[in-house]
């Protein structure tokens, strides 16, 4: 399979099989389309209230969803402890049961949360606390390893993160993860974990509204998997949101923080955002994809280092998203338009 990288127009002929991708230097291999799963933790919220989930959630049509994902093929699940505050990942063990060993589970540590009230409620960036999370993550999930542990505290100081990359190396050594990551849209944060001799990929932000070629470029040079997280915009690049759109109060895009653009406080969404969606709309949903798949295969051929991690909370969306994967990447014609046809908005991306 040949995929286009759509700043400088070189063409890399992948060395495995369509649908899958391989964690950077791990040798570890997943289905080219990831599962997020943010929002099947249901609701938490911060200390001063503020929503941090993505609403109610059915946890019997969560798991329902898992299952029929492995069944369409997706092998890699991403989770965090504080999705949900631990909820997410209970509901992910127990839909994978037995199927453990068929996949890649993901998941992340770094932040404190209570589990009865649902809130967050610190982050802990200290060695000591590395393995205790862990510890208490194995145990929701119903597993006695991790695939690939990543740090979620994205902004946290380069110096401490040293000593949790060796802590995580303590770890691989342990056999109680394969290999680690940082959840960060700093280049340079995520290059000191880099060094560790087993880390294997970067999560960060990539859509086709909001591009990271830096990162790419960076896990290109340090062999990693790119993990891409908001990869339809966080619901933006789905086709559902139109002017007028509300959204409940206990979704976090109806009190976006600072990180979160494209959405008013209130539940709006910003108009500039969605005639950039529209802009591309015509070039994604070409040759049979819905909007959602045409962003996800818009990464593929970004880079063949990507993959992408679009959340889910119905089975009707797992088998959407998983769709996917029968199209393959863009072509770099394709590419091409979407560089043509993409405008910039006044507000910070």
């Amino acid at each position: 399979m040949e995929t286009t990288n759509a700043k400088n127009g070189t063409t890399t002929t992948a060395t495995h099989a369509p649908y899958t991708r391989v964690l950077g230097r791990s040798g570890i291999e997943v289905s080219a389309l990831g599962f997020g799963c943010w929002a099947i933790g249901g609701p938490w919220q911060g200390l001063g209230g503020e929503p941090l989930g993505w609403g109610e959630v059915d946890d019997e049509e969560s798991v329902r969803a898992v299952r029929r994902a492995l069944d369409l093929g997706v092998t890699f699940f991403d989770t965090a402890d504080a999705y949900g505050t631990g909820h997410s990942e209970r509901v992910l063990g127990r839909a994978l049961g037995k199927r453990r060993a068929d996949v890649v589970v993901a998941t992340k540590w770094g932040n404190l949360f209570d589990e009865e009230s649902r809130v967050r409620t610190g982050g802990d960036d200290s060695p000591a606390y590395v393995r205790q999370a862990l510890t208490a993550s194995l145990a929701r999930l119903g597993t006695d390893y991790v695939d690939l542990y990543q740090l979620h505290l994205s902004d946290a100081d380069p110096e401490r993160a040293a000593l949790l990359r060796d802590a995580c190396e303590d770890l691989v050594e342990e056999g109680l993860i394969r290999a680690y990551a940082w959840s960060t849209d700093d280049p340079e944060r995520a290059a000191v974990f880099a060094a560790g001799p087993h880390c294997a990929a970067v999560q960060h932000r990539c859509n086709v509204l909001q591009d990271a070629p830096e990162m790419l470029a960076l896990c290109e040079e340090f062999d990693l998997a790119s993990i891409n997280r908001s990869p339809l915009a966080m619901g933006l690049l789905t086709g559902k949101f139109v002017p007028g759109n509300t959204l409940a109060t206990t979704d976090i895009r109806s009190a976006p923080p600072a990180w979160l653009p494209g959405f008013a406080v209130g539940g709006g969404v910003d108009p500039e955002w969605l005639s950039r969606v529209e802009a591309v709309r015509s070039v994604l949903t070409s040759r049979g994809r819905t909007l959602a798949q045409g962003a996800l295969v818009w990464l593929w051929a970004r880079s063949p280092r990507t993959v992408p991690i679009p959340g889910f909370r119905t089975v009707a969306q797992a088998e959407e998203n998983a769709g996917a994967m029968e199209f393959g990447p863009l072509s770099a014609g394709e590419l091409a338009e979407i560089d043509r046809a993409m405008v910039p908005v006044s507000r910070s991306s």
